[in-house]
C-alpha cells in the first residue's frame, strides 16, 4: 500500500506519548514514578452513581441500542443541573445533547460546522483537542497566543484582522486546561457581543467548572449572558465533577441550530453511551451538593500540600484557583530548556512526571502541567524527591 493519508499526515506526533513511554521504560527498571502527568482522576465514584449502574445493568431491556443524543431522562437532568447551577433554562429537546465526553462532543462538533479552508480562532496553549479537532475536520487554524498577562481582546482583535476568510468560530476554555485562568461574567458578556459583531461562533468548554477553590466564586457559565444562546455552545463532563473519566460521559448545550448539526453527525456515528451509564449520569447529576463538594475539597488538600512541597523545595509553582492542574514555569535553574527536555529530566532523576507544556502549543513550552492526581502521602514525597533533584543541580552549576 503506498497510499497518503493527508489527514492523518496534519497531525504532528503526540508529545505526551514520548512521555507515556519514558515512564514506562522506567517502571519497567523498577522506579516508583509520582505522576503528575495525565489529568486522570483517581478517585472513586461515588457509592450512589455505581449503585444505580449495577441497578439498572440488571435490566435486560437496557441492553439495547440506546439513543445517540441521550435518553430523555439524562437531557432533562442535565437542564435540571443547569437551571440549579447557572439559573440558565433549557430545553432538554432541543438545546441539550449527551455526549461520550466532552473531548468526543468537540471533535464530532467540528465535524458538524466545518468547511474545508474554514479559519477557527484557537487559544495557545490550549487542550489539544480544541485546535486538532478542526485540523482533522480540513480548518485553518488561527492561534491566540496568550501569554501571562496577555489581553485576550487584543490578541483576539489582531488574529480577526489578519484572518482571511473571516474566522468561523473561537474556542474558550475557563476555567483552563492547562493554564487554570478564569474569567468572570463580564468577560463572557464582552465575548458574546464580540462574537455577535463579527458572526462568530463560540465553543466554550466548561469541563471545570466545579473544581474551584474560591467559594465566594464559582466559574460561570457563557450561557448565564443574555443572547449567548444566540451564538454559544458550551461542552461539560461529568469526568472531573463525578470522578467518572472512564464512564465517559459529557453534554453540549446552547444554541438549537449547533445542538441540531451535533445531533445529526453523532446520529450517523453512535448510538449513545450504554444505557445504564446514562441512567446513572442522571443520578450523578442530581446528587446532593455535598458530592461535589466533597470530590472539590480533596482537590483543594492536594493542591495546597503540592505548592508548599514544592515551594519548599525550591520551585515557585502558582496555586491555581480551578482545574485539577498547577501550571508552572520551568525553574529558572533549568532556564534554557524545553519543556519536554525539563520533563524528562524530572522524571528520569527525580521520579516525578509531568506533561511538558509544548504539548498543549508552542506558547507552553515554557511551562510544565502538574495534574493534582497523587495523594498527600505521595505529594510529600515528591517533594522531598525534587529537594534532592534540585540541590544536585545547583551543585553541578556552581561546579561547572
Amino acid at each position: 500500500m503506498t497510499q497518503d493519508f493527508q489527514r492523518i499526515q496534519r497531525l504532528p506526533p503526540y508529545v505526551f506519548e514520548q512521555v507515556n513511554k519514558l515512564k514506562a521504560q522506567a517502571r519497567a527498571q523498577g522506579k516508583d514514578i509520582i505522576d503528575f502527568g495525565m489529568g486522570n482522576p483517581d478517585l472513586p465514584t461515588p457509592d450512589h452513581i455505581v449503585e444505580k449502574l449495577v441497578e439498572t445493568v440488571r435490566n435486560p431491556r437496557t441492553h439495547r441500542y440506546s439513543a445517540s443524543k441521550g435518553i430523555p431522562g439524562l437531557r432533562k437532568a442535565q437542564a435540571r443541573y443547569y437551571e440549579r447551577r447557572f439559573g440558565v433554562k433549557l430545553n432538554p429537546e432541543t438545546e441539550v445533547i449527551a455526549t461520550l465526553g466532552s473531548k468526543e462532543g468537540f471533535a464530532n462538533m467540528a465535524q458538524a460546522i466545518t468547511d474545508p479552508g474554514d479559519v477557527i480562532l484557537v487559544p495557545n496553549p490550549t487542550y489539544p483537542i480544541h485546535a486538532f479537532g478542526f485540523i482533522i475536520s480540513g480548518a485553518t487554524i488561527r492561534h491566540l497566543p496568550l501569554e501571562e498577562g496577555s489581553d485576550f481582546f487584543a490578541v483576539l482583535d489582531r488574529a480577526v484582522a489578519n484572518s482571511h476568510p473571516t474566522p468561523k468560530a473561537l474556542v474558550l476554555n475557563f476555567p483552563a486546561n492547562p493554564t487554570a485562568e478564569v474569567v468572570d461574567l463580564a468577560f463572557y458578556k464582552e465575548a458574546v457581543a464580540y462574537a455577535k459583531k463579527h458572526d462568530i461562533i463560540l465553543l466554550s468548554d466548561l469541563a471545570y467548572s466545579e473544581i474551584y477553590f474560591d467559594d465566594n466564586a464559582p466559574p460561570p457559565s457563557i450561557l448565564q449572558i443574555d443572547g449567548a444562546k444566540d451564538v454559544a455552545v458550551e461542552f461539560t463532563s461529568l469526568s472531573k465533577t463525578f470522578s467518572m473519566p472512564g464512564w465517559r460521559m459529557g453534554f453540549a448545550v446552547g444554541n438549537e441550530r449547533l445542538i441540531g448539526a451535533l445531533t445529526r453527525i453523532k446520529s450517523y456515528l453512535d448510538y449513545g453511551a450504554f444505557t445504564p451509564i446514562q441512567v446513572a449520569a442522571s443520578a450523578a447529576l442530581d446528587s446532593p451538593e455535598e458530592v461535589i463538594r466533597d470530590i472539590r475539597n480533596v482537590y483543594k488538600e492536594r493542591r495546597d500540600v503540592l505548592i508548599d512541597v514544592f515551594s519548599r523545595a525550591g520551585w515557585d509553582v502558582p496555586s491555581p484557583q480551578a482545574t485539577m492542574f498547577a501550571w508552572a514555569r520551568i525553574p529558572p535553574l533549568f532556564e534554557g530548556m524545553t519543556s519536554l527536555e525539563f520533563s524528562s529530566l524530572l522524571l528520569q532523576e527525580a521520579d516525578i512526571a509531568v506533561s511538558p507544556g509544548i504539548g498543549f502549543g508552542e506558547y507552553g513550552d515554557n511551562h510544565v502541567r502538574i495534574a493534582l492526581v497523587e495523594n498527600e502521602q505521595r505529594t510529600r514525597q515528591a517533594g522531598r524527591n525534587l529537594r534532592r533533584f534540585m540541590e544536585e543541580h545547583s551543585e553541578k552549576r556552581k561546579t561547572a
